[in-house]
């Protein structure tokens, strides 16, 4: 894994052009500004087939998903681990960035919860997050102002 400068967030590109070496390497941290963290990630849409879509929440895809760095909107098909935001529509096998640290704004609404809380993948529908209600629920964001969408990011880099 390296952290680079720079980066076109808003991208998706796909497999020939990673081989090709036009993109960063799968899994390349980038720090931007206001506390913000992306990730480069590879998108798969899972068994549902759901397609990404920009301010959406993607999850570690299956077991090896995160040290794949594979992600999904599929929350079936994830261990319902918050993956990150994502800055772009990558379709099936493509590549991307997500959003993993700092303030974002989702492009859907919250299944519950309210300002300030807790936000986990467990329980929640395909490309959102919901509340946690147990212990042993990870824990990837917290509400920020829940009635405009806003979510400050803590997913696993």
């Amino acid at each position: 894994m390296t952290t680079m400068i720079g980066a076109d967030l808003s991208a998706s590109y796909t497999a020939s052009q990673l081989l090709e070496g036009k993109t960063p390497s799968v899994g390349t941290l980038y720090n931007g500004f206001a506390g913000k963290r992306y990730k480069f990630v590879k998108y798969d849409t899972g068994a549902g087939s759901v397609a990404a879509v920009v301010g959406q929440v993607a999850y570690y895809h299956t077991l090896d998903g995160h040290k794949l760095d594979t992600v999904t909107s599929d929350v079936s098909d994830s261990l319902s681990i918050g993956a990150g935001v994502l800055m772009s529509a990558p379709g099936d096998g493509e590549y991307g960035w997500i959003q993993t640290k700092g303030a974002a704004t989702l492009t859907i609404a919250l299944t519950a919860g309210s300002d300030g809380s807790n936000l986990t993948a467990t329980g929640a529908t395909d490309g959102t997050l919901d509340l946690v209600t147990a212990v042993t629920d990870n824990v990837c964001a917290i509400a920020g102002d829940i009635s405009d969408k806003e979510i400050i990011c803590c997913f696993v880099d």
